[in-house]
């Protein structure tokens, strides 16, 4: 039996910003774009969520809900160097570890003999040195398995601790809201709804056959995850799987012709992003992101290890037909083949 801790910085952005600046502490605070760029939200503190704000939602929203809300920019650079202070302390007690983001990570413990092999306290341990040594704080969880670390390391947020034990799975998987499952978005929720099913019990009451029949491949991990098993190892590195660029445009683009000619820059900007990577993985395919000015949004692919800017145009011509109206952000990207082990690329 695996004993994972999944970590978890609680609004990572905004706290490092709070722990620079206790003035801002117990004020609503949102970190990402202005206003007059028609920015969105990157993360907020748990004050500013009190007002309905939360990631991805338009600065011009939150601050329409919240108008004492105070905007920060953000610095990258900041981030990424208090997540390499997490990160080392993190390796203070494994190697094993998978990055999810900055401020995210798994951890496999199962071989770690500190704290007499208890996966619980090496969590506290790790939470204590984050709080005194970085100054922010960790939400972690403690389970025989990614699926359940994750759900766990959310369960007592911000601040908390929360472990599901072997013999706790069944009851703790039966009970679990649905929705609360990695890969169950709003519309599959809804599916899910119309058959009767909201918890982990009434999953598993269905036939595997019949959750395959009706969701695919996805059925089929509903089902093992709904017996609370969870396979995947902790993978120590993150295997880049695309790379994009996109632009978000102070006025909308109108029409279709409009948006082609954006076209040219998103593309030489991807290229050099793309030249950046030491060594590159070969191109599999193209894709395009279409955000329309009601916040809807599509993304055209198609393979092709050889791409130009005809391909790009074809797929803007698919992309902007879903919606056939103005267009607030355009995104070009290219899907990469699989990199071999000399390939894999570092977080940081």
């Amino acid at each position: 039996m695996r004993k994972i801790i999944h970590c978890d910085c609680d609004c990572f952005y905004a706290a490092v910003e709070m722990r620079d600046n206790p003035a801002l502490t117990n004020i609503p605070i949102a970190i990402g774009g202005s206003v007059e760029q028609r920015g969105v939200v990157a993360t907020c503190n748990y004050p500013a969520r009190k007002f309905g704000i939360h990631s991805a939602m338009p600065m011009a929203q939150a601050l329409k809900r919240c108008p004492h809300l105070t905007v920060i920019r953000g610095d990258m650079a900041k981030y990424k160097d208090v997540a390499r202070q997490v990160f080392a302390i993190y390796r203070d007690v494994t190697e094993l570890i998978e990055p999810l983001s900055l401020d995210e990570a798994f951890l496999d413990v199962s071989e770690v003999t500190l704290y007499h092999g208890s996966a619980t306290r090496m969590a506290e341990a790790i939470r204590q040195r984050v709080r005194q040594e970085v100054g922010i704080t960790v939400s972690a969880g403690v389970a025989p398995n990614k699926f359940l670390a994750k759900i766990a390391s959310d369960w007592r947020k911000p601040d908390g601790l929360f472990v599901i034990t072997p013999d706790d799975i069944d009851a703790f998987v039966q009970q679990l809201p649905v929705k609360k499952i990695h890969g169950v978005g709003p519309r599959t929720a809804e599916k899910l709804a119309e058959l009767g099913i909201q918890t982990g019990a009434d999953l598993r009451a269905r036939p595997l056959t019949e959750l395959v029949e009706r969701f695919g491949r996805f059925g089929h991990r509903l089902h093992e995850l709904s017996h609370g098993r969870d396979e995947r190892p902790v993978k120590t590195h993150r295997e880049r799987k695309s790379i994009s660029t996109e632009q978000t445009y102070s006025q909308d683009l109108p029409t279709l012709d409009a948006c082609r000619q954006q076209l040219p820059e998103l593309i030489s900007d991807l290229e050099r992003r793309y030249a950046r990577l030491d060594p590159a993985p070969a191109v599999r395919g193209v894709m395009v992101k279409v955000k329309f000015n009601d916040f809807t949004q599509t993304t055209v692919e198609h393979a092709d290890p050889a791409p130009n800017l005809e391909q790009f145009e074809t797929l803007l011509n698919v992309g902007w037909a879903r919606g056939a109206r103005p267009v607030r952000l355009l995104g070009v990207g290219y899907r990469l083949a699989e990199e071999t082990a000399a390939q894999q690329l570092s977080l940081f």
